[in-house]
């Protein structure tokens, strides 16, 4: 049913669990994971040389995280790309899934932000309002999935 199956992370426990549950779908359809880890844009004020270490850590940071679980699918046998972005993170998000002709999107239902504890998180939301496939939204309280 699912060709490419979109994993959004941050690292957050709500991330961790839909990270198992895009294992089991892709697994179950034999589908390519994209984990696409984004951040928001680093602030020009900072200026010079500050600017660009910001943008390293920023990186070096996603990168931590999105390989942290591309490598928990690929240990299940998965084929996986890792995306990391600057920009908007539901815009990120919404972005690789249209060029990438992503099936499904999977993400958590709250992060770390502090505005997305809100509700369902401003992320989630906006993917969830804008996003041309399906989209499963998941929460961290919905039990250990192995």
């Amino acid at each position: 049913m699912f060709e490419r199956v979109l994993l959004a992370t941050d690292g957050s426990s709500h991330a961790e669990e839909a990270l198992k549950y895009a294992r089991d779908l892709a697994r179950r359809d034999h589908a390519q994971v994209i984990v696409v880890h984004a951040f928001a844009p680093v602030p020009s004020y900072l200026g010079e040389p500050w600017e660009d270490r910001a943008m390293a850590r920023h990186v070096a940071a996603g990168h931590q995280v999105a390989n942290e679980a591309a490598q928990k699918l690929q240990e299940a046998g998965l084929e996986v790309i890792v995306e990391v972005l600057e920009g908007p993170p539901a815009d990120a998000i919404l972005r690789v899934a249209d060029v990438r002709q992503c099936d499904l999107i999977v993400m958590g239902s709250r992060g770390h932000g502090t505005l997305a504890s809100l509700l369902l998180g401003s992320v989630s939301h906006r993917v969830l309002a804008h996003a041309q496939v399906p989209v499963m939204i998941v929460s961290a309280r919905m039990g250990d999935r192995g």
